[in-house]
């Protein structure tokens, strides 16, 4: 990234309301783009290769492809270029 362009960001929730937050609050930021939003990890995956942000911020538990995994991916597919931000409610060790 250089000095001045925004980040870009997609945003994967499986709570259609959690997730929409989400894209609102990040969406009031001068410096941050959000270029897609994903029900599940798959479409997250999805989203991550065809944009390519710099950041997706990720429910850890969603059905299908979890977070995790879809993080995974997305480092592995993107080479490091796209970071994972995880989200979760739960307060589970096994999470973090």
């Amino acid at each position: 990234m250089t000095a001045g362009k925004p980040i870009r960001a997609i945003v994967a929730d499986d709570q259609a309301v959690v997730r929409t937050g989400f894209v609102n609050l990040l969406s009031t930021q001068d410096d941050i783009d959000v270029v897609g939003e994903a029900e599940d990890g798959e479409r997250a995956v999805a989203l991550a290769l065809a944009h390519r942000p710099d950041v997706a911020l990720l429910d850890i538990r969603m059905p299908g492809l979890d977070g995790i995994q879809a993080a995974r991916t997305i480092l592995r597919e993107t080479d490091g270029a796209t970071k994972a931000l995880m989200l979760t409610t739960f307060d589970l060790d096994q999470y973090v």
